[in-house]
């Protein structure tokens, strides 16, 4: 079964919502991925030589939002074309930096479960199943595509 519309139109309107509290998501996002997994700090060049989680750290904004940015699209490609279809060398640097930082298939489910603890979060009552299982399709389809890609540079 593919990405319905609805799905697609779950992911996006609750990430139109969430675009307005960016800062502050940013911050719970990465504080339920260090409170999940601690030892993933170190794989975050803008946290490694941190005690706390900075509260005004644009790259961690920055980071934060792309991951909720290319969840979202990927939720508009995967119901529109079947698969995820990141730029090239958009996919081929995603691959090549979570390769380099040691990322593995563990790590994603980190990601995965404070991405949508964040959302869930954000949403409050507006939070359903149906929700939950969009974004993590968008999220596991996104995954999916970068892992190919890490595995392939690998192997090369």
């Amino acid at each position: 079964m593919g990405f319905t519309d609805k799905q697609e139109t779950l992911v996006k309107d609750s990430w139109e919502f969430m675009k307005q509290d960016i800062p502050q998501l940013s911050l719970r996002f990465f504080s339920l991925i260090l409170e999940i997994a601690p030892a993933a700090k170190n794989m975050f060049s803008f946290l490694k030589d941190s005690d706390e989680l900075p509260q005004n750290n644009p790259k961690l904004k920055a980071h934060a939002v792309k991951v909720f940015k290319m969840t979202c699209e990927s939720a508009i490609q995967f119901r529109k074309k079947g698969e995820v279809v990141v730029g090239e060398t958009t996919l081929k640097y995603l691959g090549s930096i979570h390769l380099q930082k040691g990322v593995a298939d563990p790590h994603f489910e980190v990601v995965k479960e404070a991405l949508l603890r964040t959302v869930e979060e954000a949403m409050g009552k507006k939070w359903n199943d149906e929700m939950k299982e969009a974004w993590a399709e968008a999220y596991d389809q996104l995954a999916a595509a970068i892992k190919a890609e890490m595995h392939a540079e690998a192997a090369a």
